[in-house]
């Protein structure tokens, strides 16, 4: 129990807690030199440190001042660095970054008063006393000491000395226990007064959806890319392999379908990873993301090379072709009739029917793009074992929520189905 105690009042952390606290005294410091030279000159010219009345008055003046000047940004988090490091406080409890808020601000106004004002009695303490202790100590020892002009005088008679001992000891006790309690009222008010606000509470979870939402959509992107890819050129040579004897053109078409989705997935992952890059600009023969405009007819292209039938439907109706559509809409529409046909073909069985179309709106006079694709469901013993979570299909459904549509998946009387739909804001174009 004793040991805890020492631990308590000289331990690391408490040793730690006292430095903190001297900071805090000196940079007190300019606040103080310019309020005592201001109550110099209001108490007549005299130098305010000569007199303890105007040395505390210069210290109560310097105050107001410490607190005006921590409503600056930078106090907050160099506070918040000071005090993780040095009083013991974990991290989570304190708030991140320059306070935003008047109330944040307040908060860090009081704490630097608390910190630098008790720091300034601290520092003064530690200055004072270990030295005022010294000669009491060694005032039996030193006789000369009972006769020097050190205000020691009411240690006048042969027994008073030896008291003097304790009262020195007492005093550096007493400069422990003050340095103590202040460094751990000063770490238990670290929280209340620079722990996160609502607000910084709520600009943390912001900025922690706004990253969710990146690296969901950075998913999104590698599965679609590369997924799909892996599983065309999957198909694409199993159906190679199969025709390798009886039908070499199509093994030649085979191959160069397969040449082509690994040429063109290399420039859409290079794409990705840049994103993942701070700062590194997008390559200048990065591969665009596809579009349903400039990349449905090589989709479908490389889907029949493996050896699908796909029917495909279009009627871009009143936008009159795919490019009127809006980038966006066409982008996210591409990935999604991607990801279809490439569960169309894992767990699906026979010809593929794929439509796509712009249906005019009805209620609210916005067109919508309508994508729907169709075949029958592959047996039990030929569907090929689920290795993605039916993160695909998911990831479609996000795309689509994004702009406001949907996207239904699932068996649809005897075939399986997938349906999505994906507003057209402003009316197409």
């Amino acid at each position: 129990m004793t040991r805890g105690a020492l631990s308590r009042l000289l331990g690391a952390r408490a040793r730690l807690r006292w430095v903190h606290l001297i900071l805090g005294g000196a940079l007190l410091m300019p606040y103080f030199l310019l309020t005592q030279v201001g109550v110099g000159m209001a108490a007549g010219g005299v130098n305010a440190l000569s007199s303890l009345p105007l040395t505390l008055a210069a210290y109560a003046a310097a105050l107001p001042l410490v607190a005006v000047t921590a409503v600056f940004g930078l106090v907050r988090p160099l506070s918040v660095v000071a005090v993780r490091a040095m009083c013991g406080v974990p991290g989570e409890r304190l708030a991140e970054g320059p306070a935003r808020s008047w109330a944040a601000r307040g908060r860090t106004s009081a704490w630097w008063t608390l910190h630098l004002g008790l720091g300034a009695l601290i520092s003064g303490m530690t200055l004072a006393v270990p030295p005022m202790a010294v000669v009491l100590i060694t005032l039996p020892l030193v006789s000369g000491l009972r006769k020097a002009e050190l205000g020691l005088g009411w240690f006048g008679t042969e027994a008073d000395p030896y008291v003097a001992p304790l009262l020195g000891i007492g005093l550096l006790g007493g400069l422990v226990l003050c340095a103590a309690g202040a460094g751990a009222l000063v770490a238990r008010m670290a929280p209340v007064l620079l722990g996160p606000t609502a607000a910084d509470r709520l600009a943390a979870a912001e900025e922690r959806a706004a990253d969710l939402a990146v690296r969901n959509r950075l998913a999104r992107e590698l599965h679609d890319a590369v997924g799909h890819a892996l599983s065309a050129v999957t198909l694409q040579a199993v159906a190679a392999r199969r025709m390798l004897e009886r039908d070499p053109g199509f093994v030649r078409e085979a191959l160069a379908a397969i040449e082509d989705t690994t040429r063109r997935t290399v420039g859409e992952l290079d794409a990705v990873l840049g994103l993942l890059r701070d700062g590194d600009p997008a390559r200048p023969d990065a591969a665009p993301a596809p579009t349903l405009a400039v990349d449905l007819d090589g989709l479908l292209a490389r889907t029949r090379a493996a050896g699908a039938t796909v029917t495909a439907h279009q009627d871009p109706g009143p936008v009159g072709d795919w490019a009127g559509l809006p980038a966006i809409a066409s982008r996210e529409a591409y990935r999604i009739v991607q990801e279809g046909l490439s569960n169309a073909l894992r767990h699906g069985t026979g010809p593929v029917d794929l439509r796509i179309r712009v249906l005019a709106g009805h209620e609210n006079g916005h067109r919508e793009l309508e994508i729907t694709m169709t075949n029958a469901p592959a047996a039990a013993g030929e569907r090929e074992p689920r290795t993605t979570g039916g993160r695909g299909l998911r990831g479609s459904a996000e795309r689509a929520a994004l702009l406001g549509g949907s996207v239904e998946a699932g068996p649809y009387e005897d075939r399986w189905r997938l349906r999505a739909v994906l507003p057209l804001a402003g009316g197409g174009r």
